[in-house]
């Protein structure tokens, strides 16, 4: 795992280490060394700076420069400048650094690398005149471009950017912070790099999910064994409006090729023809349906919950009175890991959260920015503003596991925060998040830690997309074509 760090946590823990005495021109000066050490830098070399400290480690990077033999040139804005910024800006003097103003006649395309210091990890909103022509000459130089800690402009905390620099490596100073991978994030940086500087955090830092962190929870599929062992799971849902969700749940393979031993598709029994004919080796097992939507079935929900481990609800169920009664029947009544998808969600929001607060499953949420806004009534941008501390406020509100989908997966118990970076533009297509709910049904029936059952989930659906866009490219992938490509993402890991 790597360590992440929101930006108030790397505040704080660079705060507490000037404290205990380490001098913080030290650590500027450390900042600026790594900057140039970290990335393959082609000289000549133009470092723009801002006005904070993010500015200050250009001017540090430019007088380690200066001080081996290189001859770089700094663009300011302005004789705006931090403490410790203006300390390295008068070091930049004292050993001749080219130092010019940038303005609209500035041809950043004469360097061959352009290392961007305007603003740091703490900014949020919209850059002022100023930077935003600064922002849009590195973009526009065909420069190789080095953002220093973060692309400026880019919200440390969410990945979120109104106008941001384009970078070919980003070179984040201390720790990760949550906006190197959140969102936009890679849509801006190419690659990213972190360079230690010797900051220890002050609060329980993020964790950042590697392939050596999930293998362990893939079991040995031992000789002596029968389906049994791995799991039953059940997947509740379609409708006969939308049954196409619960398909590519379960018919399409994706929790058996994930590791289940036996996974039933339960849904309304209006859909049996329609089911049956895609079922091979998973089950279809009716449940009693109203206007083709699931109706409270009590004998057919007691017989589901008594033979699985695990039960993944709401794909594709539709909102209705009966899905709301067979919502709150789990809730009360199973034992089991149950995970709560799509309509699964607005049917809980209409339950309330104590009720599942209390109740004696394993519970785990599934949804996607809009489902979570929606579920929790929180303004869309006030979520985006700090998307990991609203998370950890529904896990915690609701005593369940959130797994909340996107570019990259934010899965938190309330306690732990677990990031997976997994994935690529062409899943994002209609049923890919049915994928994910199938394989998290898959894994969560063979490892007891709801958290890491999803976090393996995200891990093994994220590279199963990255291997089949690999194949068909962005344009042209399917939900179906992840699936396809779950067997090799397994074995890969494996």
């Amino acid at each position: 795992m790597k360590e992440i760090l929101s930006v108030e946590n790397m505040k704080k823990s660079d705060a507490r280490l000037i404290e205990m005495g380490v001098p913080s021109k030290f650590l500027m000066q450390t900042a600026g060394e790594a900057i140039c050490s970290n990335a393959a830098l082609k000289h000549p070399v133009a470092i723009v700076c801002g006005y904070g400290n993010n500015a200050g480690d250009g001017y540090a990077a430019a007088a380690h420069l200066k001080d081996i033999g290189e001859d770089p040139t700094v663009f300011i804005l302005s004789d705006k400048f931090s403490e410790d910024g203006k300390f390295f800006y008068d070091k930049c003097k004292e050993k001749n650094v080219k130092i010019e103003y940038l303005d609209e006649k500035t041809d950043l395309g004469v360097f061959n690398t352009v290392i961007d210091c305007l603003l740091g990890t703490g900014f949020h909103g919209e850059p002022d005149k100023d930077i935003s022509l600064a922002i849009d000459k590195i973009n526009s130089s065909g420069a190789f471009v080095v953002s220093a800690d973060i692309n400026s402009g880019l919200s440390g905390n969410s990945g979120m950017t109104k106008k941001c620099v384009i970078s070919d490596i980003t070179v984040s100073i201390g720790s990760f912070k949550p906006g190197h991978f959140l969102n936009m994030a890679k849509d801006v940086m190419r690659s990213k790099v972190n360079a230690g500087i010797g900051i220890k955090p002050v609060y329980k830092p993020y964790n950042l999910i590697e392939e050596d962190d999930i293998r362990p929870y893939l079991p040995e599929r031992k000789h002596y064994s029968n389906k049994s062992d791995y799991g039953y799971i059940a997947l509740i849902g379609g409708s006969d409006k939308y049954e196409g969700a619960v398909k590519l749940a379960a018919m399409a393979n994706a929790a058996m090729l994930s590791g289940a031993g036996v996974a039933m598709i339960c849904a309304p029994d209006s859909l049996r023809e329609t089911l049956s004919e895609n079922v091979l080796e998973t089950t279809f097992y009716p449940l009693k349906s109203k206007k083709g939507c699931i109706c409270m079935d009590k004998k057919g929900l007691d017989n589901i919950i008594s033979r699985t481990r695990t039960t993944a609800f709401g794909m594709g169920a539709g909102r209705t009175p009966g899905v709301k009664k067979t919502l709150k029947y789990l809730i009360d009544n199973y034992k089991g890991t149950l995970i709560i998808d799509a309509d699964g969600l607005y049917a809980l929001k209409s339950l309330g959260f104590d009720k599942i607060r209390s109740s004696k499953c394993k519970t785990v949420l599934t949804p996607h920015v809009g489902e979570f806004c929606s579920t929790f009534e929180i303004d869309i941008d006030s979520f985006m503003r700090d998307p990991i501390s609203c998370c950890v406020y529904g896990s915690i509100l609701t005593g369940s596991v959130i797994l909340l989908k996107g570019p990259s997966t934010i899965i938190t118990d309330g306690q732990e925060v677990l990031i997976c970076d997994r994935g690529c533009p062409g899943m994002a297509t209609a049923g890919s998040g049915d994928v994910l709910s199938g394989v998290l049904a898959a894994t969560a029936s063979y490892i007891d830690d709801p958290l890491y059952a999803a976090a393996t989930a995200s891990y093994i659906a994220g590279l199963s997309g990255e291997l089949a866009q690999e194949k068909t490219g962005a344009y042209s992938m399917r939900a179906r074509d992840t699936i396809s490509m779950i067997a090799d993402a397994i074995s890969r890991i494996y």
